[in-house]
């Protein structure tokens, strides 16, 4: 898909891109192009949502669970 920006340098993003993405984008710049990436409309509750069950674990609880999946990679299982 492509899109060209108009005489004021405006880049329209079709609607159905605008639909599942939203209206608000956070752009990266790289030497040799620049990516769009969606902002949600709350960053906090999309948070929360990529943590899960972490929100109720203990530092403590966590940490097992970090080094039981590091024992666990080293010895070539994989528990996901």
């Amino acid at each position: 898909m492509s899109t060209e920006t108009d005489k004021q340098g405006r880049l329209y993003i079709p609607k159905e891109v605008r639909e599942k993405y939203g209206e608000r984008y956070h752009i990266v710049t790289y030497e040799d192009r620049i990516e769009l990436i969606p902002v949600a409309d709350d960053p906090l509750a999309a948070v929360r949502a990529a943590t899960g069950e972490l929100q109720d674990a203990s530092i403590s609880e966590i940490r097992e669970d970090i080094e039981k999946e590091a024992k666990s990679d080293a010895r070539g299982e994989s528990e996901r």
